[in-house]
């Protein structure tokens, strides 16, 4: 009962903050393009006169998201047009739950780990549901019973297809290092030292690893430089047809699947909760020094260290949005096939041959 108790407090909480975050990171997309592109920025929404730099804009957004009308097509599929956003948006929660975002919480004889599920398929586990939005873009194309909304499911499928292979390939590499495929594992391994100075983390056993999946993953939420599928420019795009919540939905999804890509990013290559030298009883340093801290105060850093690095490719994603400009389809589709792939496949036989060698 009391575990039932721990993993619904943990599920909630951890839904509360992707919620949370999401809403801050509309903000910071219009904030930092602003700040790059020399202007004030959303800055217009305010209670009682008071603005606060535009924090106030995502209640306003959702409000206004919750009030728009709801159309659906006259001839469109209702059922999976309102089916398309859900199926969008629920997979990119549900990743999170394989995360650990920190190692060991101990109230007193309880020990309660951060993470709400630890699955020893946790890798398998993000890329069957991470899979699951293909399903969302292209029922929400086909059931708008529009060309141009069927044109943008259709582009998203063949480009989320594609780099699918591509984000499987290569994190492969990093598996075959750590010799698991339990996120929480791979975490902990990179807590080793490398030359008994330099952490275990996946960026210096797998640069060339990481050089390739973080434009894959950018390609797989369809994000710029990647963004055809919706196509905001353009009248071609597979939500054209959805209005209100529905468009909310798709719109906040966009924005979890940062967050959690940002996540997984410092998870897999950056060591996640880990702290350079810090071990559960205190910092331990290479040339012998040692720091004992209490145990909340570790796991205090822990949390705050993997929060540091996913708000660091949270902002490095959308720095890229704002700097970027959009790839053609021949040339995103180009990069996977001729570029990226052969480069993963390149990968896995170094880091065979270096495995051996070692």
């Amino acid at each position: 009962m009391l575990e039932t108790a721990i993993t619904l407090a943990k599920i909630w909480g951890v839904l509360i903050t992707l919620v949370g975050l999401a809403a801050i990171m509309t903000w910071v997309e219009r904030k930092q393009s602003a700040v790059m592109q020399d202007r004030l920025g959303a800055n217009r929404a305010d209670v009682f006169g008071i603005r606060l730099i535009g924090l106030f804009q995502p209640m306003a957004d959702g409000l206004k998201m919750f009030w728009k009308e709801d159309f659906i097509p006259p001839r469109g599929d209702k059922f999976l047009h309102t089916l398309a956003p859900i199926l969008a948006f629920f997979p990119a929660l549900v990743i999170f739950a394989v995360i650990p975002f920190g190692d060991v919480l101990r109230i007193g004889s309880l020990e309660i780990p951060l993470q709400i599920a630890d699955l020893n398929v946790g890798y398998l586990f993000i890329l069957a549901f991470g899979g699951l939005t293909i399903y969302g873009t292209v029922i929400a194309g086909w059931s708008s019973n529009n060309k141009f909304s069927l044109l943008g499911g259709l582009r998203a499928a063949a480009q989320m297809i594609s780099y699918e292979v591509c984000v499987g390939l290569s994190l492969v590499g990093l598996i075959m290092v750590f010799g698991t495929l339990e996120l929480d594992a791979i975490v902990r391994g990179q807590n080793e030292l490398l030359f008994g100075f330099l952490p275990k983390w996946g960026i210096f056993v797998q640069p060339l690893g990481f050089l390739l999946f973080f434009p894959a993953v950018i390609a797989e939420t369809k994000r710029v430089p990647f963004d055809l599928p919706e196509g905001e420019s353009e009248i071609i795009g597979y939500y054209t047809e959805y209005s209100g919540m529905r468009f909310g939905l798709f719109y906040f999804a966009e924005f979890i699947e940062i967050i959690v890509m940002a996540a997984l990013f410092g998870t897999l290559y950056f060591g996640g909760y880990n702290v350079p030298y810090l071990y559960a009883e205190g910092f331990r340093f290479p040339w012998g020094a040692e720091w004992n801290l209490p145990h909340l105060v570790v796991v205090f850093l822990q949390i705050g260290s993997f929060f540091i690095k996913m708000a660091f490719f949270c902002w490095l994603q959308v720095l890229i949005r704002w700097t970027l400009p959009r790839f053609r389809y021949d040339q995103l589709m180009k990069l996977c096939w001729t570029g990226i792939l052969p480069l993963a496949v390149l990968n896995i036989i170094l880091t065979g041959l270096v495995l051996m060698v070692v």
